[in-house]
């Protein structure tokens, strides 16, 4: 009994992973914010790797490349949790919308910010030379 149910355990924690994919398919496919970001993190990091950042800057730039992919994931799902829920336009489901936007809306900012902290003196140096 306790080895069916080990078994029963790692399948339920293999079909998680497939079930992932499938949500990041769909994020992929319909979701323009979430490819934008997704391109956008691609390019940054092609970026470091030619201005050879270090691994620590590198580092710092896929932590923040993944926080930013995870709000605009977890973004769709409030969004379609909401409209799940209701089908009208409800002033209470406007603001949880509007703040899971902001949320993603403000990380973007301190993303670039970071971004520029970390490309500005691998840029300047480039000039310099």
């Amino acid at each position: 009994m306790a080895s069916r149910d080990k078994r029963s355990r790692h399948i339920r924690f293999l079909r998680s992973f497939l079930y992932a994919s499938q949500g990041f398919r769909y994020l992929i496919k319909n979701e323009q914010n979430f490819l934008f970001h997704l391109l956008a993190g691609t390019a940054v990091i092609i970026a470091g790797v030619i201005l050879d950042l270090s691994a620590i800057k590198m580092c710092l730039l896929l932590i923040v490349i993944g926080i930013m992919l995870s709000l605009e994931a977890l973004n769709t799902g409030i969004e379609r949790t909401i409209d799940l829920i209701t089908e009208k336009e409800h002033p209470i489901a406007k603001v949880a919308k509007d703040v899971s936007a902001a949320a993603v809306f403000l990380f973007a900012i301190i993303s670039v910010i970071i971004g520029f902290l970390l490309f500005f003196e691998p840029i300047a140096q480039m000039f310099q030379s």
